[in-house]
C-alpha cells in the first residue's frame, strides 16, 4: 500500500521526479562504464603480467634485495630437483600450470660487423615453456572481450635452437642491425611488434658476462627482433635458450636458475599456492622465497591502486550530485505537501509513519534511476566496444583495441544499483525529519 500511495506522489509532479531520475540514472551510467574501462585495464594488465612471467617466482633467499648484481651468487643450485619436488607435490599439482627455469643477467653485447657494442639484459628461458605460459587467459579476456584480435603467441625460438635469440628494436638500432631484418628503419610490421631477420643475414652477436673468475663468451645468432613495449627494455633485451644463457653466466660451473616461474591455473589459488611453497621449503630446509607478480613487478599495484582511487572519487562526486537532488526534491515535495501532512498527523498517522512515506517516495526515484542508468550504460558499452578506438598502453610493442568489459561484470552493476539506490533512500532522510517534525496545527493552516 505504501509502495502504491508513493509512487502516485513522485507522479505528481512528473517533470521534477524525471529530472531527479534523470540526474540518478546519469550517475550510473558514468560509474558503469568507467567501472566496465577500470576492468578492462586491471584485467588486461593481470593477463598480460602473468603470461609473462607467471604467478610466483621461486628465488635464493636474498635475491629479491641483492641478487640484481649478482645473480651468479644467488642463483638456484640443483634448481631441477627444486621444480620436481614442486610439481610433485600434492597440495600444489592441481594448481599449477607451468613450473619453468629462468636466467637473467646483465652484461655486453657487441658487433663484430658494426663495430660496436653496448649492455644488454639477458633472460634465458626454456622456448616451449615460455610459449605455453603466453597462453594463459584465467578470465577468457581474449575470447570473451577482445575476440579476435590478433595476439602474439610464439616467444619466438624452439627448444634446440640453442644458439639463436631475440633482441629489442631499440638494441638493434644501437648495435646498427637494422639493415639485417625485413625493415632497415628496425620499425614494426607485425601487430606484435615482431620483425624477422631476413633469410641468410642472421646477424652474430658476441655476448659477454661477468662469472666467477675470468668472464665467458658466448656466440648469438639474432634471428628475430621483438619491441618490448619499454624503451628501456627495448634497448638492452636479448632473450635466448636458457641452455646458452647458463652457459654464458656459469661456464663450466654447476648449471644453475637464478629463479623458477610458477604459473597457476586460477589466480585465486595464489595464497594458497603461495602459502604451501613456503610451507614446503621450510620442511626440507631449502633456503628459498617466494614472491608473487606483484611484488615482481610493482607497477601492477601502482596502476590498478591508481584506477581504484579513481573511481572512488568519481563515485564520491556523483553520490554528492544524487544527494543533493533527491535532497532538493523530497524537499520541495514536502513544502507543497504540508497540508496534507497536516491532515494525516490528524488523522492518527505517527511521525515514524510519515517519514517513512518520504523514505519510501526517495528509495522508488533511486530504484527507477538506478535501474534505468544501469540499463543503458550497460547497452552503451556495447555500443562503446563498436567503435574501434584503439591505444596504446604501457608495455605493449603495438596499438590494442580500447574496449570496455561488458562480461562477467554482473558484481559492478549490482554494487552501483544498489549504492545509488541506498543513497537516494538517504538522502531522502532529511526532508522526511523534517514532515515528520512539523506541528499538526501548523500544518493544517498552512497556505
Amino acid at each position: 500500500m505504501l509502495l502504491k500511495i508513493a509512487f502516485r506522489n513522485i507522479l505528481r509532479n512528473g517533470r521534477r521526479s524525471l529530472m531527479t531520475c534523470g540526474a540518478i540514472a546519469v550517475s550510473a551510467i558514468a560509474l558503469i562504464l568507467f567501472g566496465e574501462y577500470q576492468q578492462f585495464i586491471t584485467l588486461g594488465i593481470e593477463t598480460g603480467v602473468v603470461a609473462r612471467m607467471g604467478h610466483l617466482t621461486i628465488f635464493h633467499a636474498g635475491y629479491f634485495d641483492f641478487g640484481a648484481g649478482n645473480p651468479n651468487g644467488y642463483s638456484i643450485s640443483g634448481y631441477e630437483k627444486v621444480m620436481d619436488l614442486v610439481k610433485n607435490d600434492p597440495v600444489l599439482k592441481p594448481m599449477l600450470r607451468v613450473v619453468t627455469p629462468q636466467v637473467s643477467m646483465f652484461g655486453i653485447a657487441g658487433s663484430a660487423e658494426s663495430d660496436t657494442s653496448k649492455t644488454f639484459m639477458g633472460m634465458g628461458v626454456v622456448p616451449s615453456e615460455r610459449e605455453r605460459m603466453i597462453h594463459w587467459d584465467d578470465y577468457h579476456f581474449y575470447d570473451d572481450v577482445l575476440g579476435s584480435v590478433p595476439r602474439n603467441l610464439h616467444f619466438g625460438l624452439k627448444d634446440g635452437q640453442t644458439d639463436k635469440g631475440i633482441i629489442g628494436a631499440g638494441m638493434a638500432r644501437s648495435l646498427g642491425l637494422c639493415k639485417h631484418f625485413r625493415r632497415g628503419d628496425c620499425g614494426k610490421s607485425a601487430t606484435d611488434g615482431s620483425l624477422k631477420a631476413l633469410p641468410g643475414r642472421e646477424p652474430q652477436l658476441n655476448l659477454l658476462a661477468a662469472s666467477v673468475g675470468t668472464p665467458n663468451i658466448v656466440r648469438l645468432t639474432v634471428i628475430d627482433l621483438r619491441q618490448q613495449g619499454f624503451k628501456e627494455i627495448d634497448d638492452m633485451y636479448v632473450g635466448m635458450n636458457i641452455a646458452l644463457a647458463q652457459q654464458l653466466l656459469y661456464g663450466r660451473d654447476e648449471h644453475k636458475a637464478v629463479s623458477i616461474l610458477v604459473q597457476l591455473i586460477h589466480t585465486a589459488d595464489l595464497n594458497k599456492a603461495r602459502d604451501r611453497l613456503n610451507a614446503l621449503f621450510a620442511q626440507h630446509h631449502l633456503d628459498l622465497e617466494v614472491r608473487d607478480f606483484t611484488e615482481v613487478q610493482p607497477a601492477y599495484n601502482q596502476i590498478t591502486g591508481l584506477f581504484d582511487a579513481l573511481f572512488a572519487f568519481i563515485a564520491a562526486i556523483l553520490a554528492i550530485i544524487v544527494l543533493f537532488t533527491v535532497v532538493n526534491t523530497m524537499t520541495m515535495s514536502v513544502m507543497e505537501r504540508t497540508n496534507e501532512i497536516g491532515t494525516m498527523r490528524a488523522m492518527g498517522v505517527r511521525r515514524s509513519g510519515v517519514r517513512r512515506q518520504f523514505v519510501i517516495e526517495g528509495f522508488l526515484l533511486g530504484v527507477i534511476g538506478a535501474t534505468g542508468g544501469v540499463i543503458l550504460g550497460t547497452l552503451g558499452g556495447f555500443w562503446f566496444n563498436h567503435l574501434g578506438l584503439t591505444w596504446h598502453p604501457p608495455g605493449q610493442a603495438a596499438e590494442v583495441p580500447l574496449l570496455l568489459r561488458t562480461t562477467g561484470v554482473l558484481t559492478l552493476q549490482l554494487t552501483i544499483l544498489g549504492a545509488l539506490t541506498a543513497m537516494a533512500a538517504l538522502a531522502a532522510i532529511i526532508p522526511a525529519n523534517r514532515a515528520a517534525r512539523m506541528m499538526v496545527v501548523d500544518a493544517l493552516r498552512h497556505v
